[in-house]
């Protein structure tokens, strides 16, 4: 499966941003998929997943309550709803999926599909 990342851009602190992925070559249904963000100088770690039905999410405590992550699999995409925003959500933003065969996990080592990541950028 092929994913194409799109959405991020400059927004003002307490602004609002809606990142999308959209995948190719399989229907999204048969994956899991979570956001991953990685800063400048930092690691890339966990933001969010969704399980392929759409029923089950998980964040990272850093975003719970200000992001939501949410899938269409009639138009095979999956997107990020991202409120409030603080400059330390500036990072680039990455999709990644994997199996639902292999259930989910905030692991950037478990998923074997990635987007090529959107910039995101917060001014304070």
């Amino acid at each position: 499966v092929q994913l194409q990342a799109s959405g991020g851009g400059l927004v003002q602190a307490g602004g609002s941003l809606r990142l999308s992925c959209a995948a190719s070559g399989r229907t999204i249904s048969r994956y899991s998929w979570a956001w991953f963000r990685q800063a400048p100088g930092k690691e890339r770690e966990f933001v969010s997943s969704i399980t392929w039905s759409g029923t089950v999410t998980y964040y990272a405590d850093f975003v719970k309550g200000r992001f939501t992550i949410s899938r269409d699999n009639a138009a095979n995409t999956v997107y990020q709803q991202m409120n409030s925003l603080k400059p330390e959500d500036t990072a680039v933003y990455y999709c990644a999926a994997r199996s639902i065969a292999s259930g989910m996990s905030s692991s950037v080592h478990d998923y074997p599909y990635w987007g090529q990541g959107t910039l995101v950028t917060v001014s304070s």
